[in-house]
């Protein structure tokens, strides 16, 4: 102390001297030199306090506060609920329309004699895709042609023999037998029969007299719903298995198509079906697309903790293309009302958010929080703050470099 009190008097003699001499020494400068001299005698014996903080700022620091005082030019505010409508931004993509899309493949074996639809063509549910020549075609027809004779020949066989157990004419064993017969043909035509509808084969065909039907190995593959070819995999002469994995064709029906987006399960009670929502894509920043949810997921992913929800959108103009990256936005203003803050009032370190709360009106505290996005400007508050804490609104990064300064070594 008393070294202390020796060199504040030798810096008051040496002002005094020079102003005897005429000089003039600003006080700003004899203050700083004074100061300077002070730190370096105070500084002995506690060089582990940082230079420049008194003990409430140190005990400040080491809490991860920071003094009012040394951070100005900020801005705070009490967290309220928004006042604004409340929106819920889910992730997801653009995917086709549930029973709005086929895969289709051929049924059958066979060589494509013929390809009528090509990628982006316009088709109506039973128009022909392609001709496949298919030799399992006339053998599967050849068989039931053979069935039908058995059939026949077993029918009246039995009439006969009915005809002649009543006349006692025929044990009734034999009756017992011709009937046997008739059973087993008449199961085996059924069964060429199906043969012949699964190779798409119509039954308005095989309905007609067997004299008048025309069954050729020519096979024609045809839509099975109205929409647009989207992909094709296949070339005249091509052979094409029955193999269902061998897609030739998908048409999809793009004017409708849906959205699958990720509803974290905290979020479950915000969202209903039949909600109206709002499809954005990156494509198309400033385009909003009208689309109403249809369904709610009944599983929880273990992995993300999220649900599946499926949004049907109108997409009349073709903009929107399946598998594009969207984001589903839902109006639930009436669910709940949220905490929200500023974008620009949460700080992001090492993956974590923070906020600084003015605490004891004296000083800002870090704390952690969780958010999650509603708007380029506005971040919800899931977790960290209460509605009525004040918060630091515009400034954060001059108090964060502050408390970078601060903070003991």
């Amino acid at each position: 102390m008393n070294r202390k009190v020796t060199a504040e008097a030798k810096v008051k003699r040496r002002d005094a001297v020079m102003r005897r001499r005429g000089g003039c020494v600003p006080d700003s400068v004899s203050t700083a030199a004074l100061t300077v001299v002070l730190l370096v005698f105070s500084s002995c014996g506690q060089s582990e306090q940082p230079p420049g903080l008194n003990e409430t700022q140190l005990r400040a620091a080491k809490e991860g506060a920071v003094p009012v005082e040394a951070a100005p030019h900020i801005e705070t505010a009490i967290v309220e609920f928004d006042s604004s409508r409340q929106r819920l931004m889910l992730s997801g993509k653009v995917a086709y329309g549930e029973d709005r899309y086929s895969h289709i493949s051929s049924p059958l074996q066979g060589r494509v004699v013929e390809v009528r639809a090509h990628l982006g063509d316009r088709v109506k549910a039973g128009d022909i895709l392609l001709v496949v020549d298919s030799p399992e075609i006339a053998q599967a027809y050849s068989e039931y042609v053979k069935e039908d004779s058995e059939l026949q020949y077993a029918a009246r066989a039995h009439e006969l023999a009915k005809d002649l157990y009543e006349d006692k004419a025929l044990p009734l064993k034999d009756l017992k037998q011709a009937e046997n017969e008739l059973v087993k043909a008449r199961a085996e035509f059924r069964r060429a029969k199906e043969r012949l509808l699964s190779l798409r084969i119509g039954p308005e065909e095989l309905n007609k007299p067997l004299d008048k039907q025309q069954v050729t190995s020519r096979f024609e593959m045809k839509s099975p719903l109205t929409g647009i070819v989207v992909e094709r995999t296949v070339t005249p002469g091509q052979s094409v298995t029955g193999d269902s994995d061998h897609v030739l064709f998908t048409i999809a029906d793009l004017d409708r198509l849906q959205v699958l987006a990720d509803l974290y399960e905290r979020d479950l009670a915000l969202v209903k079906e039949g909600q109206s929502a709002i499809v954005k894509v990156e494509a198309y920043p400033e385009m909003d697309f009208p689309a109403k949810v249809t369904a709610i997921g009944d599983i929880v992913d273990p992995a993300t903790r999220t649900i599946k929800v499926r949004a049907q959108v109108d997409n009349a103009s073709h903009k929107l293309k399946p598998e594009m990256f969207a984001r589903l936005q839902l109006d639930v203003s009436d669910a709940a009302q949220f905490l929200t803050v500023p974008r620009e009032a949460v700080v992001e370190i090492d993956g974590q958010q923070f906020v600084y709360v003015v605490e004891s009106g004296s000083r800002y505290v870090k704390r952690e929080i969780k958010i999650a996005n509603i708007s380029p400007e506005r971040a919800r508050i899931l977790d960290g703050l209460a509605r009525g804490e004040r918060i630091v609104t515009k400034g954060v990064v001059l108090i964060k470099g502050q408390a970078a300064l601060q903070t003991p070594n």
